[in-house]
């Protein structure tokens, strides 16, 4: 009857499982243990075990709870499937909650389904991939928040995205693959073919960021929505970044190993050991002779990786101008090409010729409108000149009868 509780234990335990086969304690088949999956049977339930609680219980309603959510899916579900798998929204019914309460008051038992842990393998998605609309998912037992790094699909895709600074560097065989992103979730515990084949799987159809075969895998570039089939020229290209990788590993092996015999020679010199001493030569010779041959190797398949690099890149400017010309040459269709553009300019010229002519017959009409007669303002002139005169003469004898009554008085 406490649904927190029952929702906190069921997440600790599914929490707990996650990290636990992040950091590789989840005993698998073999000695491998799988990082991005779990193994579900007795076998788990006596690893959980512990001398203080015993054997966990109610396993089960974990596995069966994380599967409902779809935040573990079953091994062969998550292969065959064709559509994408993602956590789906989860709701614990009532029924679940009762039981549980009542079974940790003493009141009911167990069910066989709870207390048998059916054998069966399960994808643990929280491993594979956190997606960002997810946000952060707490482990409680080590009280930390899981981020993407800690997800192998987001890893990886993080790794590819930093360092490849060409098409050709997104292209691997299988064997490079696994061998550069063995350590991608956890530094000591690696990933095993189990969790490539998932991880490969997922990032394939989930993510659609890789196309790959038995031998070859490509990583579109950015630039693409969608990853190009796998081609010849890929498989060949991802079998020369390898022996290239073997040659500078043979490389580097070959320089420690003359160093460590010119050593060793040193040493027996100084102990007056002439035997062990020139042993110790020829080896270094034979050794020096073998890295000068993988150096040139190298050299020699350097050159010609930079060479399919170099006309790669060529493909790839002569792609991008082709389909530039094309654009070019659907915006000169729209405009009708040099006549179209010449009929629209002498179009737009007649135009604007009728508008000035227009405008030239409205001045005109203005003209003879605002046409004065000079007879008429003359004659208007003068009839306000006589009409100011004789104003000034009314006022002057106005002036000249006051005085004179000034005077007689």
């Amino acid at each position: 009857t406490n649904p927190d509780g029952y929702a906190a234990n069921i997440a600790a335990w599914r929490d707990a499982l996650t990290a636990a086969a992040r950091a590789g304690l989840i005993p698998s088949q073999g000695i491998d243990h799988d990082l991005l999956a779990i193994r579900t049977g007795d076998e788990l339930a006596r690893a959980l075990e512990s001398r203080e609680w015993g054997r966990p219980l109610a396993l089960g309603t974990v596995i069966q709870d994380a599967v409902a959510r779809k935040e573990m899916v079953p091994l062969r579900e998550f292969l065959e499937n064709k559509t994408i798998v993602y956590v789906r929204s989860w709701r614990v019914s009532p029924w679940q909650v009762v039981s549980w309460g009542l079974r940790q008051l003493g009141l009911t038992g167990r069910t066989a389904a709870e207390d048998k842990l059916a054998v069966g393998s399960f994808v643990i998605m929280a491993n594979v991939e956190v997606r960002p609309h997810d946000g952060a998912l707490f482990v409680s037992h080590i009280g930390h928040l899981l981020t993407s790094t800690q997800a192998a699909a987001n890893a990886v895709l993080d790794q590819i995205s930093s360092r490849t600074s060409s098409n050709m560097d997104r292209i691997f065989s299988r064997a490079t693959f696994e061998a550069d992103f063995a350590h991608t979730l956890n530094s000591t515990s690696p990933l095993t073919p189990n969790d490539f084949t998932i991880l490969l799987r997922f990032l394939s159809r989930d993510r659609q960021e890789i196309s790959y075969d038995s031998t070859t895998i490509k990583f579109k570039p950015s630039t693409d929505a969608l990853p190009s089939p796998i081609t010849e020229q890929d498989t060949t290209i991802a079998s020369l970044r390898t022996l290239i990788a073997s040659l500078t590993h043979q490389v580097a092996q070959l320089t420690s190993r003359i160093a460590s015999l010119d050593l060793a020679a040193r040493t027996a010199v100084r102990a007056q050991s002439p035997a062990s001493a020139k042993s110790a030569l020829r080896l270094k010779k034979l050794a020096e002779a073998t890295l000068g041959a993988r150096t040139a190797s190298l050299a020699q398949l350097e050159d010609v990786y930079a060479s399919i690099e170099q006309a790669a890149d060529q493909v790839a400017i002569v792609r991008v101008m082709s389909a530039s010309a094309g654009v070019l040459r659907d915006l000169h269709a729209q405009v009708g090409g040099v006549e179209g553009v010449d009929g629209v300019v002498e179009a737009l010229r007649e135009e604007m010729e009728k508008v000035d002519e227009v405008s030239r017959i409205v001045n005109e009409v203005g003209e003879e409108n605002a046409a004065v007669d000079e007879d008429e303002v003359d004659e208007e002139f003068e009839t306000m000149e006589r009409v100011e005169r004789e104003r000034r003469e009314m006022e002057e004898v106005e002036r000249t009868r006051m005085r004179l009554e000034e005077l007689e008085r």
